[in-house]
């Protein structure tokens, strides 16, 4: 590693994009984390990648903008010299707010500095086309991005998702491009169409030449043409880490994700199990608001945890998600809970987290430090070692809910069987 490799900080909407995005630097060499509680490390070698949840996706805007600055103000004092500003790929949630918080911020340290919005993710079906986002070809607000039962997105048109902005395309020239995002920033803010890899990585070369006073706000998808980009520019080589040692051949299913998406993942993963290697831990709607009681359901659940399969999952109930139900973080605590008691009582080899705010609950139930990034399942699905807390050295894997195709669940657990049961033979590093 070069004294010039920069250290990046990524400043993410939920868990889920943390891991999604800082992955992309693991692959192509950066020594990648993701940081937990309110804890900083006191120096970063130069050629790291610092991953930090904001939560920012679901607040209200004022909330969303003071958060994100903060906890880019925390990465800056952590010696982040470049900033990746990840938002959700379907433009859910407060992205507005969060931009304007990563320019308010940044801003201290560069002046006059501009964000890029360009949310494609070409490999999950995410593209800019004449300023439109689309999910597979179709407007966004016609995929499950715009019934999303917290943060619909209704409208695929830029100019009413990032009002003011304007939307180009790039030339595939370097110095040229970084010029016309300049130009085109007037109001601090410009959109980038792409709808292909190509694009991405076009957009990258413009973002280093125009170099940190631009700020890169995307998804996994430009984040992964970043951490290639600014490691050859920086001399970023590979790190060499080890994969952790298994601590068990249990693996934990927790799906807090209310997505369409993350439920037909998990209706397949039951559905193509053999039952005597499946436990669905499913407490009532009723028991959700009440601790105790679902605290005593859950012992109940558990009360002889070496009779448990080899595959338990713990989701929340069909009914929840409707008018007057429990947010989604209120959920996710809940479930949390009964993900505590399991690790208590039984032997687990790795945990499968399917949705942000489900993933930052059980982190922050099990008092984890960090998330070191070590490779990924599948695209879009990271899987890592938990650093510090109750579940310190236990394999962890980060999906959101509303990523992949229905076989994913399935095909993560499948991978997390052969790694624990074979560790010699298998390294958490799967091909993607």
């Amino acid at each position: 590693m070069t004294p010039s490799a920069p250290i990046v900080g990524i400043a993410a909407d939920d868990v889920t994009g943390a891991t999604d995005s800082v992955v992309q630097f693991s692959r192509t060499g950066w020594s990648s984390r993701l940081l937990l509680g309110e804890l900083f490390p006191d120096s970063v070698a130069p050629g790291s990648a610092l991953a930090v949840n904001t939560d920012a996706r679901a607040m209200d805007a004022t909330t969303a903008q003071q958060a994100t600055a903060s906890a880019i103000r925390n990465l800056v004092t952590a010696g982040s010299d470049r900033l990746y500003l990840k938002i959700d790929s379907t433009m859910r949630g407060s992205v507005p707010a969060q931009v304007a918080g990563a320019l308010d911020a940044w801003q201290e340290q560069h002046p006059g500095c501009f964000a890029v919005v360009c949310p494609a993710y070409p490999a999950m079906g995410r593209t800019i086309e004449d300023g439109l986002l689309r999910v597979h070809s179709g407007p966004v607000e016609d995929s499950p991005a715009g019934r999303d039962p917290v943060t619909p997105v209704p409208t695929s048109e830029f100019s009413q998702l990032l009002p003011g902005t304007a939307t180009i395309s790039l030339s595939g020239t370097a110095d040229h491009d970084a010029q016309a995002l300049r130009d085109a920033a007037g109001s601090g803010v410009v959109v980038v169409n792409a709808a292909s890899d190509d694009d991405l990585r076009t957009l990258a070369a413009a973002l280093v030449v125009a170099g940190p006073t631009a700020i890169p706000a995307g998804s996994a998808g430009l984040a992964a043409a970043m951490a290639a980009a600014w490691a050859e520019a920086g001399a970023v080589h590979a790190s060499a880490e080890p994969d952790p040692a298994p601590q068990g051949q249990r693996i934990v299913v927790v799906v807090s994700s209310l997505h369409d998406v993350a439920r037909a993942q998990t209706d397949h993963l039951r559905a193509q199990l053999d039952p005597a290697d499946l436990r669905i831990l499913q407490p009532d709607e009723s028991l959700l608001d009440q601790p105790n009681r679902l605290a005593q359901w859950a012992a109940g659940e558990l009360e002889v945890p070496e009779s448990l399969p080899r595959v338990v999952v713990i989701t929340s109930p069909e009914a929840v998600g409707g008018a007057g139900t429990l947010s989604g973080t209120a959920i996710a605590s809940s479930l949390a809970s009964v993900v505590q008691q399991t690790l208590a009582r039984a032997s687990v080899g790795a945990l499968v987290l399917v949705g942000g705010d489900g993933a930052r609950a059980v982190l922050d139930a099990t008092r984890a430090q960090a998330l070191r990034i070590t490779g990924a399942i599948q695209e879009g699905i990271p899987v890592g070692v938990v650093e510090g807390g109750a579940a310190a050295g236990k394999i962890v894997v980060t999906k959101a809910g509303g990523f992949g195709p229905v076989t994913a669940l399935l095909d993560t657990v499948t991978e997390l069987t052969r790694t624990l049961t074979t560790p010699l033979a298998h390294s958490t590093e799967a091909s993607s």
